[in-house]
């Protein structure tokens, strides 16, 4: 069965906007583990524009799921890592200025950098997982650094099936096969959403994990939003 990682990185966007501590990180965290998420996600990034390091620590006492942190291995996310050991760690090739992640790696180019940082998270007990796209050439280099996982970029897959273009699956497929076949496991993240998210996971082969967020907390507010609005105006007429 496909395990669900909510990443709640927009949480912490919502919350740096205004100060403060509303919505609480934490709480919205423990109770989308609640509700039957098997896994929490953030990815915090050097500017902390959204999940700041210190979120990254605060969670580890608090998440009983599985925890995963994404992000480029510079020396500081590395350090981070090590001191709070979460289930998984996901190597994210992004630039310090990225938006949002937008490639994967180039695990030919990056070989014996990636087998060393694998090496060491592995020797602290950490599953890792590597960021890339489904390029069959990657996919077997990334075999080659000792990685636990491969995390498939699922954006061209989210926009094709937009399109109609339900073949777009098929790359992901052979990908999570060849994958599998080489003794890694497979998880996927990126604009997967509730549109895609059962055409996706019915034809991935051994699919472990599906990291979700911006779709996730999008969806909510709009799934949510007629119930709040009734509920400001229900309580707004008790006393009248």
């Amino acid at each position: 069965m496909t395990k669900l990682s909510v990443n709640i990185n927009k949480i912490a966007t919502l919350r740096n906007s205004r100060g403060g501590n509303t919505p609480n990180l934490l709480k919205v965290a423990a109770d989308i583990e609640a509700f039957g998420a098997q896994g929490i996600t953030v990815h915090p990034r050097p500017d902390e524009r959204h999940i700041r390091y210190q979120d990254a620590y605060d969670l580890k006492k608090t998440v009983t799921t599985e925890y995963n942190i994404e992000g480029n291995p510079i020396e500081k996310f590395k350090q981070m890592v090590l001191k709070v050991l979460p289930t998984q760690v996901t190597l994210v090739p992004d630039a310090v200025d990225n938006l949002t992640s937008n490639a994967g790696w180039d695990t030919i180019e990056h070989q014996n950098y990636l087998k060393e940082i694998i090496a060491e998270f592995q020797a602290h007990g950490i599953r890792t997982s590597i960021f890339i796209d489904a390029d069959k050439k990657r996919i077997e280099a990334a075999a080659k650094t000792g990685t636990d996982r491969i995390e498939l970029y699922t954006e061209q897959y989210a926009v094709q099936y937009a399109l109609g273009n339900f073949e777009a699956v098929k790359p992901y497929a052979a990908a999570a096969q060849l994958a599998h076949d080489l003794g890694m496991g497979v998880n996927a993240g990126h604009d997967l959403s509730l549109d895609n998210i059962a055409f996706f996971t019915k034809h991935l082969p051994h699919l472990a994990e599906v990291s979700i967020g911006h779709a996730l907390i999008s969806e909510s507010l709009y799934l949510g939003l007629e119930n709040v609005v009734n509920m400001y105006l229900d309580r707004m007429q008790q006393d009248q």
